[in-house]
């Protein structure tokens, strides 16, 4: 009987603790940032299928520590100012990387 509860209770132990690892990425400091970052995430991709200029679809957005880098492909170079702007107009960015490359 004493086995059986001390292996389940290292299995509890060990999926809490994976869980919990799991919790916070790419070497942010707390989930908080975590959540701040998904949120600005958000609303920088919704800005862009409110948009008419920008196809959203093409291009990927993510946040690091507020910082928003913008991936992917741009039809004219319109789009790709108009994009790196949406994203600088969103409240929580404190920098924009824009990898958004025009196709020609």
């Amino acid at each position: 009987m004493n086995i059986r509860q001390s292996l389940t209770a290292a299995l509890a132990a060990t999926a809490l603790l994976a869980a919990t690892g799991c919790a916070v990425t790419r070497d942010q400091q707390s989930v908080g940032a975590y959540v701040d970052d998904a949120a600005i995430t958000t609303a920088v991709k919704g800005r862009m299928v409110d948009n008419q200029t920008v196809a959203a679809s093409s291009i990927s957005v993510e946040t690091l520590n507020g910082t928003v880098m913008l991936s992917g492909f741009a039809k004219n170079s319109e789009e790709r100012t108009v994009a790196e702007s949406l994203a600088w107009k969103t409240e929580g960015v404190k920098a924009v990387k824009n990898e958004i490359i025009v196709r020609p």
